[in-house]
């Protein structure tokens, strides 16, 4: 896949099948569109363009952080396995955010990417002020040479599929639901920085993690099984507790997983971490007795939880 950063950058291709919007998370919404572009371009011999913007659109508007399901790499990387040919990334400033929706089309997807068809979803917006809808497109494009198709929306187990209801769903702690829309585990990347080192005292030590993104969204508080690949690891089961840590009366939120079966160090290595299940809320333990009886209970859930994923796949 040809990844093109800024549209100084791109080269023009008239046969391009196109899409555009911010795609967070890359969702099962996203897929369904994505997958449509890529046939789309495959029968008429074209290529399939996903466009996409940096930073969130919303940062820039409304001068808010918002929280990301993916980082540009992670979506770039999730497109390609999708058999995107083109990801373009165009970065939005204020002045960019400032351009009304005919113009986008124009200078934008006609004039600098070339298009032979643009592909969104059913409540696609673009634009200042997200004026720019379908109606605009039609007419565009029977005004400049190009097809317009729209996607239905994708619902899953009574969820229409949205990066917000994703978001909404992990930061209530159901990422096995928040998995189902997404259509893969959620994941969430980084480095392993020295802790205090009382986890390898009671026998469960712990990676104590730094997320390499500061927007990326980290799930509830609790304690969750999870896969980890990284660092040369082959990908391994453990355990990941999300929190404060109140029986040792911590006052900073960590992140710390466990990985079964392991020993070595980790220090300064990068950690991809796959949420599969919540197992509990974070709570605080009379002692460390208690605390280690429950981490015990915690080990047996996750590997278990872990294993029915793992039969279920096979």
């Amino acid at each position: 896949m040809i990844r093109e950063y800024g549209l100084e950058n791109v080269r023009r291709d008239a046969a391009s099948f196109v899409t555009v919007g911010t795609f967070d998370g890359i969702h099962k919404g996203h897929q369904a569109i994505v997958k449509y572009v890529v046939n789309r371009a495959k029968e008429q011999g074209g290529r399939s363009v996903v466009i996409t913007f940096d930073p969130h659109p919303r940062s820039v508007v409304h001068g808010e952080s918002v929280p990301l399901l993916t980082t540009i790499d992670e979506r770039a990387d999730a497109l390609e396995r999708l058999g995107v040919d083109r990801f373009i990334v165009v970065q939005f400033t204020p002045t960019f955010s400032q351009l009304d929706a005919e113009a986008f089309v124009v200078k934008v997807l006609v004039q600098t990417v070339g298009l032979q068809e643009i592909i969104v979803g059913y409540d696609h917006g673009f634009g200042r002020g997200r004026k720019g809808d379908h109606d605009l497109l039609e007419r565009l494009g029977t005004l400049h040479g190009f097809g317009v198709d729209v996607i239905p929306a994708q619902v899953v187990e009574a969820h229409v599929v949205s990066s917000s209801e994703v978001r909404r769903q992990l930061d209530e702690g159901d990422v096995g639901l928040a998995a189902e829309l997404m259509g893969r585990y959620y994941p969430l990347a980084g480095t392993v920085i020295p802790g205090d080192q009382r986890g390898r005292t009671i026998g469960f030590p712990t990676a104590n993690l730094r997320i390499d993104h500061p927007d990326k969204v980290v799930p509830k508080q609790g304690v969750y099984a999870v896969r980890v690949s990284g660092a040369s690891l082959p990908v391994k089961g453990g355990m990941m507790n999300i929190g404060y840590r109140p029986t040792f009366d911590g006052e900073s939120l960590r992140l710390e997983v466990h990985l079964f079966d392991f020993s070595g160090d980790l220090y300064g290595k990068q950690l991809r971490i796959e949420f599969v299940e919540r197992i509990r809320a974070e709570r605080k333990y009379s002692g460390i007795e208690a605390l280690v009886e429950q981490l015990s209970e915690d080990k047996r859930r996750c590997i278990a939880a872990l294993n029915a994923v793992s039969s279920a796949a096979s």
